[in-house]
Order: C-alpha cells, then structure tokens, then sequence
C-alpha cells in the first residue's frame, strides 16, 4: 500500500480532478467513502444535488475564516492531497474498508486525529478499484495549521500496519532516501507519447550513467548537453560556483512549450550538485595525462577492487561500506557500457535496480572506495572486452551484489536489500548467459591426462580441505586449462592455487573450481608484466600521453536516446 503525500492551493481543482473522467476516462463511478461528517460532505459522485462549488466550499469553511482573519491573504500550501494505493495482485477492497485506511492515514498524519472536534476539513475520494485520494483543506477549526511534520513518513508507517492487518502485500520500509516517484500526470503523459519510461526516470538513468563515466564535474554538463538534454545551472551571487543545476529531456514540454526542467536533487538524492562533488575527482587529478598500459587492465583493476569491496562490507565500517557501494553503482553502468553481447542488457537492469541500495541514511566515505570509483572509471575508456577477463569480473559483481543484499538485510534497509536482491538476479542472469559458453570453450581445450593429473597433485597441495569437491566441480575440466595457461604465461600453478584459495573462503562456494578458474584468470600475466617492466626502463620518455575519449554512459547510446528526440 502506498501513500503519496503532496500539497498545493486549488481546492476546487483537485475536486473537478476527483470527480471528472480523469486524463484518460479512468475515473470510474468516483464517489466519497469517507468524510469528515459524512452527513455534511456533499457527494457530486452520488448526490445529484451536490456541486463541485458546493462542495469547495464546505470544505474550504475554515480556510475562509482564516482569509478574513488575514485580510484577504489564504494560507499558502492550505490544499492536502494524499492518494493511497494496493499493491498489484492485492485482494479487493470495499468502501467500508477504504473508509477505515482513511480515518487511520488522517489520525497518523495529523491532519484529523480522532476524537479532535476542531480537526481539518478532510474526503476521501474512491474511483478505481485499486486506490482512493484523500484531500484536506489545512485550517482548522480553531484557526491553528495542523501538526503534519513528517506526515508522509508517518503515513508510510500506517500503511506498513494496515498491510498487516487487513492482509495485503508487505511493502517494504523506506528510510527517506529513495528518489521521487513519478505522479499520475507524468506517466500519463508518458503513455500519451508511446513512452516506455517517464521523461524524470528517464532523465535519472542518464544523469547516473554519465556521472559514473566522466572524469569531472564540467565533463559531467558537457555530456549530458552532448545527449541532446538541456541543462540549466544555478550561480551562487557571491563565488559564481555552480550552486544547483536542473535536466529537461529532449522534446519533454509543457503546455506553453517550455522545457520541463526536473531538478538534480529531485532526480535523486545524490544526484544533488554537492553529492556529485563528493563522487567526482577534482580538476587536478581529472587531467592529469593517462598512459597507454595493458588494455586488460582496466577490468582486471576493477574485478580487483570489487573483491576488496566484499571486505570492506565485512569491516563493519558503514561510512567505508556505503561509499563502496556508491562506487559500485557507478562500476556496473561503465560494466555493461563496455560490455558486449546478448547480456548486456541483464547488466543494463542490474545497474538500474542497484541504484537503490547505493543510497540509506548514512553518510558515505567516498574517498575510501576510491580504488574502486577510479578502476570503474577506467572501464568508461576501455578500448576492448578481454574474453574471460571479463567474466571474471562478472561473477565478482555477482558476489558483491549478494553481499550488499546481505549487508542491507542485516541493518534493516529493506528497500536497500530488495533492489541489491533484484539487481544480483539480474546479474546472475547476464552471468550465465556469458559463462556458459566460455567454460564449455575451456573445458574442450582442456589438457592430456597426465598434465591434468599433475595439477590435480597441485591441488591437494595446496587445497587439501577442498580438493575433494573442487575435483569433483563440473568446472574441473576448464580449471586444468586456465591452470595450463596460467603455467605458460610463468605462474606456478600450486603457488596460484594457493593465492587464489586464499583471496575468500571456499567453503560457502557451490561451484569451487568454477570461483577458482575466475580468480586466476583475473591475476596479471607475469612473462607481460616483465615485458612491459624492461620497456619502462629502456624507453620511459618515449611514453605519450593517451587523450580522453569521450564517454559513451550504458543508457544514452544513440538507439537509447530515440525515445526523446
């Protein structure tokens, strides 16, 4: 059950609203189920009598009074307005039952407690099966402003009971960090368009896209304009430093054929010009010249810092753990930006349903996940996908995403845990459909018995505990191969086993000899890093300086950006 608070000052606006067709002649057979004196609430829905003026006015009584009082100034704001809505696939409730919701959400928010004779004028209005609106006129009769500090809470929290009792789908609870969600009239004008998102969601994922590939805050406006969206920035008076900024999508309008600007803030909360400062690096850093290396480097530094991240969330650090998973957030957009292939697009929605449980009420540390933010920056100028490198980097993205649903779930973030939940099922997924192939590939390469039989003897050296089940792996097969290649590139395959067994515990592992192979394909090839050694020392001045490609975020490719041109 959802509540939706808001407030404005045209009473007799969201009566016609309640009571009309509705944006598209949804509004079916609208009729009060609850009132403040349901004998003194005219009904238009039902009362032929009754009129929108009618009504107004009743409901606006008090305010009246206190215009007077104020010589002819009303209250700003004085109009309530709070939609409360099912789950989908909730059971049918009756009016009786919606009357109840509405009395509860009223007494909770301190717009009408029960047993106040001089409480706020207040309707609830049903007309759809799966909600109503309850609207209130904020004077009371005393003259005073009811006490609705914090009512939206308050109301989430009613709900959270109501659910209980009344046997609905458990929502979870918020912690107020979540991103507005669109109004009715935004997805309406959504559907109207032939829209598959809301120019605000829309305009959300460009904004994460974007800050997690660029280098600086200007990079980050220069993008955003490169996308065909239009950016408005506020300066302070006093500095002439950026103060505030706000995004209109492309061909997103009003009646007057203005652009509809969604500021960042109100995007999401880390989308604010001061949370984006904390995330991105200062000028200094961002322009410092970067240096051709190995092209690998890129995803073997990030699968690296991911490992490093599980770790951390184990530290019992928050603010370290939470600017971990900030980084992470930013690391899957450049992860399936740079990606290739059918599941790509499980890695789109991973990063999007992780965006969640990057944010709860904690401050973040942003400057210890810096390892993590920089190697997933690198991925943002990544010239290629290095084969099994990269699904090395998959399943550790897979792991730390259960990780954070686990961390969340032991702190209570319930929303956080269920979007780290839905964003490690989606990457489990991309996982999959990228894995299966490259381990059947290994395994047929696999090498002659007797060189398998040698690194068998390797791992009941260096792996005793486990070397019955990573043997016994299904992956086994493809693990003697990357051993093999490991060996031919000057790793000592014991030694590597014993590193790799060492990196996490095995014992939780289902698939061993699955975790083993990723984590040795992700170590550095030593014959190349030697190479590259020796060519430093004989040739440092010859090295040049690589300029910035441009970014190219997961969600505003150009076949990505049709939908608002």
């Amino acid at each position: 059950m959802v509540p939706d608070v808001s407030t404005g000052s045209d009473t007799r606006g969201l009566i016609v609203y309640l009571f009309g067709p509705g944006r598209r002649d949804e509004h079916t057979a609208p009729h009060i189920v609850a009132a403040w004196d349901m004998a003194g609430a005219p009904d238009p829905g039902r009362n032929p009598e009754a009129t929108y003026t009618h009504l107004a006015n009743r409901l606006d009584h008090h305010v009246d009074l206190r215009t007077r009082e104020l010589g002819g100034k009303k209250p700003p704001q004085h109009v309530w307005h709070c939609p409360i809505r099912t789950a989908p696939g909730d059971r049918y409730l009756t009016d009786t039952e919606w009357a109840e919701v509405a009395r509860r959400i009223v007494h909770a928010t301190g717009i009408a407690p029960e047993g106040d004779e001089k409480a706020c004028r207040w309707i609830a209005v049903r007309h759809a099966d799966d909600h109503i609106h309850i609207m209130a006129t904020t004077v009371r009769a005393d003259g005073r402003r009811p006490r609705t500090h914090h009512d939206g809470q308050r109301a989430q929290a009613e709900c959270r009971k109501i659910e209980a009792e009344f046997g609905l789908r458990r929502l979870k609870s918020g912690d107020l960090t979540a991103p507005r969600t669109p109004t009715g009239a935004e997805r309406a004008k959504a559907e109207r368009q032939g829209q598959t998102v809301t120019a605000r969601h829309w305009l959300r994922e460009q904004a994460y896209a974007v800050a997690a590939a660029v280098r600086n805050e200007a990079d980050y406006f220069t993008v955003l304009q490169s996308l065909g969206i239009k950016v408005k920035t506020r300066i302070g008076p006093e500095t002439g430093d950026v103060i505030g900024y706000s995004l209109a999508a492309p061909g997103d309008t009003n009646a007057a054929s203005e652009p509809v600007w969604y500021g960042g803030s109100k995007l999401a909360p880390d989308l604010s010009i001061n949370r984006l400062r904390e995330r991105l690096p200062d000028q200094e850093m961002a322009d410092r010249p970067r240096y051709v290396a190995d092209p690998a480097d890129p995803w073997r530094h990030t699968t690296t810092a991911i490992d490093t991240a599980r770790t951390v969330l184990d530290s019992g650090d928050d603010a370290a753990a939470q600017g971990h998973l900030a980084a992470f957030g930013d690391a899957l957009y450049n992860i399936a930006s740079a990606t290739t292939g059918p599941h790509r697009a499980e890695l789109r929605a991973a990063a999007m349903a992780f965006n969640r449980a990057r944010r709860f009420a904690a401050r973040a540390d942003h400057q210890a996940a810096t390892a993590l933010r920089k190697a997933a920056k690198e991925l943002a100028y990544a010239s290629s996908e290095p084969g099994g490198l990269a699904i090395a980097l998959l399943f550790a993205t897979v792991h730390l995403a259960r990780a954070a649903a686990k961390w969340h779930e032991q702190r209570g973030h319930e929303q956080q845990a269920a979007a780290a939940e839905e964003a490690f099922r989606h990457l489990q997924a991309g996982y999959q459909q990228a894995a299966a192939p490259v381990l059947a590939d290994l395994a047929r390469h696999a090498p002659r018995a007797a060189t398998a039989s040698r690194f068998e003897q390797d791992v009941r050296a260096a792996l005793p505990d486990h070397a019955d089940r990573i043997l016994a792996d299904p992956a086994w097969a493809a693990l003697t191969t990357t051993l093999a290649h490991a060996e031919t590139a000057g790793h000592n395959p014991r030694r590597l086993l014993a590193e790799a067994g060492a990196q996490r515990e095995l014992d939780s592992a289902e698939h061993p000899a699955e975790v083993l192979n990723w984590r040795i394909i992700a170590q550095p090839n030593r014959r190349t890093q030697a190479a590259r050694r020796r060519s430093t020392v004989s040739g440092t001045s010859s090295m040049s300086a690589t300029p910035h490609p441009p970014a190219t975020p997961v969600a505003t490719r150009p076949e990505e950006r049709s939908r608002h041109r």
